[in-house]
């Protein structure tokens, strides 16, 4: 069982990951890939990552812009396991060139 962040935990959390921004119990990024192809194994990195840790992010896709959603739903906010799960995804991300 993860417990809840606070409000200062998730702004202190925030301030480290750029270009995440809270959006009520979640935290969310849009970034733009140089193309699908790109986007897409972006996609798959996350999603391996995502499965080993057991915590699975929203994932939109529009061609080459994805948009992560991260929220631990059954404690019905955020928690450690999104803010390290966004970290991964920035690594991934930059690595692409987003």
């Amino acid at each position: 069982m993860a417990q809840l962040l606070d409000d200062d935990a998730v702004t202190a959390a925030l301030a480290r990951l750029p270009g995440w921004e809270r959006d009520g119990d979640s935290i969310v990024r849009t970034v733009k890939l140089p193309s699908f192809p790109e986007a897409i194994a972006v996609v798959d990195r996350v999603a391996e990552d995502a499965e080993s840790r057991d915590h699975h992010p929203d994932i939109d896709v529009r061609w080459r812009t994805l948009t992560f959603r991260l929220s631990t739903h059954s404690e019905g906010g955020l928690t450690a396991k999104d803010t390290d799960l966004a970290g991964v995804i920035s690594q991934h991300v930059a690595a692409a060139g987003g």
